[in-house]
C-alpha cells in the first residue's frame, strides 16, 4: 500500500490520515457531529474534575510538581493550582479523565472487532488539544474541531487494527490514543501533510499500554501518557524531528507490529465518512466502572426495580457473557475500588445492596464491607453460548437471579444505558457533569456558567475563559 495510491487517492494510508487532519475545516463537519462533540467534551471536562480527586491523579501531580516544570505560559491542570507546559498538563488531565473509568467508550461495526477494542476516545485527545488551545488563546470552535479530528483518527485506527491487538493484551486507549491526540494537535498548529505524517510517526513509536494493568493506577496513566505523547510528537515534528512517513501501513509499522495487520476498508476513505461519533456512535457511562459491566448493570437495575428485589432475597445470580468480557473483567474478588471497576461480581452485588453504583459506591471502604463481600460470593460470572453467538460487536449479557423462594427472574441486554441504543439525554448528561464537578470541588457559582460555555462552545472567543470557569480554587 505504501507504493501505490490508496483507495482515497493518497500515496499512503498515513498520508491519507494526515491529509484529513490538516485539510478539514469547521464548516465541513455536520451540525449533528458538532453537537455530539460538545456532549463528549462536557463529559470529559466533568470527569477531569472528579478524577483529579483520585489518589492516582494526586500522585501524578506530586510527581509533576517535583520536576519544577511550572509555566506561566502553559496550560492548567484542572482540579489544581498547577500551570504546566502543555505536555505535562495533558498528562495530568488525561490521567484524571480516565481515573474513575467513567469516560466514554467506542463501539464497533464488525462482529470480530471486540467492541471497537474498547478505546476511550476522549481521554487521550481532549487533554492534548485543550492544553494547546488554552496556551495559544484559541477559540472554542478551534478546540471543538481539533477534538473531533483527533477522536475520528483515534477511533478509525482502533477499528481498523486486527482484534488480536486487544485480545493479546494491548490497551487501545494507550496505543491508538497518541495518534488521535497528535492529529488533533497537528490541526491546531496548522501543520501541512508532511509535518503531520511525521507527527504520526513519532506518536506511533510512543504507543504503549498493557491490559494487565487494568484495576490499578497505571490504567488511567495510559490515557494521560497517550495525551502527553500526542503533544510531544507534534511539538517535535514542528521543530523538524524526523519519522517514517508511512508508519501506519509499513511492514514494520504500527498496524503490523501492534496487531499483526489491519483491515484497510475500516479506515481508508472512511475518515469523516461517517464520523464515528455519529455512527456507530460512542457510549457515555452512567457508572464509574468498565464499560463491559454496563449491559448487565442495566438488566440488573431493571429487574431489581420491576420485581422489587432486595439483596436478602437473593440465593444466586448468574451473569453470562461472551468470552471476551471475562478477559477484561479480571477481578472476581476485588479488594479495592480500582479492582472493583473491573469486577462484574462487585457491580452486581452493589446494585442489589444499594440500587445505585456511583462515585460514592466505588471506594475501598464499600468494596471491603462484609455484606458486599458476602454477596459477591453468590455471583456466578461465566461464558454463555447465546452471548458468544451474538458477536463481539455487542456486549450481550444475560442475567438470571435465583431467589430464596425458588423463583427465577431473567433479562438480557446487548448494550448499556448511555450507549447509542439507550442514550443519555442532554439533561441527564448535564446532571452527570454537575455530579462530577461537585465531587471535584467546583463551586456552585461556577458550575452553571461552565455548562453554558460548553453547550455554546463555538461562540467562545478564548478557551482560557472556559478553563477559568472550571477553576475549583475560587
Amino acid at each position: 500500500m505504501d507504493r501505490h495510491l490508496t483507495q482515497s487517492g493518497t500515496p499512503s494510508l498515513t498520508a491519507y490520515v494526515a491529509s484529513f487532519a490538516t485539510r478539514i475545516r469547521a464548516l465541513d463537519i455536520p451540525p449533528e457531529v458538532r453537537r455530539l462533540g460538545k456532549r463528549f467534551i462536557l463529559d470529559g471536562l466533568g470527569l477531569s474534575l472528579c478524577g483529579a480527586v483520585s489518589k492516582g491523579s494526586r500522585l501524578v501531580r506530586k510527581h509533576l510538581n517535583s520536576l519544577s516544570c511550572r509555566s506561566d505560559q502553559g496550560a492548567t491542570v484542572l482540579g489544581s493550582d498547577l500551570c504546566l507546559a502543555p505536555r505535562f498538563a495533558a498528562l495530568a488531565n488525561g490521567t484524571s479523565i480516565h481515573a474513575d473509568d467513567y469516560d466514554d467508550t467506542q463501539l464497533a461495526i464488525a462482529k470480530d472487532r471486540v467492541y471497537g477494542l474498547l478505546t476511550h476516545p476522549t481521554a487521550p485527545v481532549l487533554p492534548a488539544v485543550l492544553a494547546i488551545a488554552e496556551r495559544d488563546h484559541r477559540s472554542g470552535e478551534d478546540l471543538l474541531t481539533a477534538y473531533l479530528v483527533g477522536v475520528e483518527v483515534e477511533t478509525k485506527i482502533s477499528e481498523a487494527i486486527h482484534p488480536r491487538h486487544y485480545q493479546d493484551g494491548f490497551h487501545s486507549t494507550a496505543t491508538c490514543g497518541p495518534l488521535g491526540a497528535g492529529s488533533g494537535v497537528a490541526y491546531l498548529l496548522g501543520f501541512d501533510i508532511e509535518t503531520t505524517q511525521r507527527t504520526l510517526g513519532i506518536a506511533a513509536s510512543q504507543s504503549a499500554g498493557l491490559r494487565e494493568n487494568f484495576g490499578t493506577m497505571t490504567k488511567p496513566l495510559h490515557a494521560g501518557r497517550a495525551a502527553e505523547s500526542g503533544v510531544v510528537a507534534a511539538e517535535l515534528a514542528a521543530l523538524g524531528f524526523t519519522a517514517s512517513p508511512g508508519v501506519l501501513e509499513a511492514k514494520r509499522g504500527f498496524f503490523q507490529a501492534a496487531g499483526g495487520g489491519y483491515d484497510a476498508g475500516m479506515i481508508d476513505g472512511k475518515l469523516g465518512n461517517p464520523w464515528t461519533l455519529d455512527s456507530p456512535g460512542v457510549s457515555i457511562k452512567p457508572h464509574p466502572c468498565g464499560s463491559l459491566t454496563h449491559p448487565a448493570m442495566k438488566v440488573m437495575l431493571d429487574l431489581i426495580r420491576s420485581h422489587d428485589i432486595g439483596a436478602e432475597q437473593v440465593k444466586r445470580v448468574g451473569v453470562g457473557t461472551n468470552q471476551n468480557m471475562p478477559n477484561a473483567l479480571i477481578h472476581h474478588r476485588p479488594t479495592d475500588e480500582l479492582q472493583a471497576k473491573f469486577s462484574m461480581e462487585f457491580c452486581m452485588a452493589i446494585l442489589l445492596l444499594e440500587r445505585k453504583a456511583g462515585l460514592e459506591q466505588f471506594t475501598d471502604r464499600v468494596v471491603n464491607r462484609a455484606d458486599v463481600q458476602d454477596l459477591i460470593g453468590k455471583i456466578d460470572f461465566h461464558v454463555h453460548p447465546e452471548a458468544e453467538a451474538a458477536g463481539y460487536d455487542k456486549m450481550t449479557s444475560i442475567v438470571e437471579i435465583e431467589l430464596e423462594s425458588g423463583e427465577k427472574v431473567t433479562g438480557r441486554a446487548d448494550f448499556g444505558k448511555g450507549s447509542p441504543a439507550h442514550p443519555m439525554s442532554d439533561e441527564e448528561l448535564a446532571d452527570k457533569f454537575r455530579q462530577c464537578a461537585r465531587y471535584g470541588g467546583l463551586p456552585e457559582a461556577k458550575l452553571e456558567k461552565a455548562l453554558e460555555m460548553i453547550w455554546q462552545l463555538e461562540k467562545l472567543d478564548d478557551v482560557g475563559r472556559l478553563v477559568a470557569a472550571l477553576d475549583v480554587k475560587a
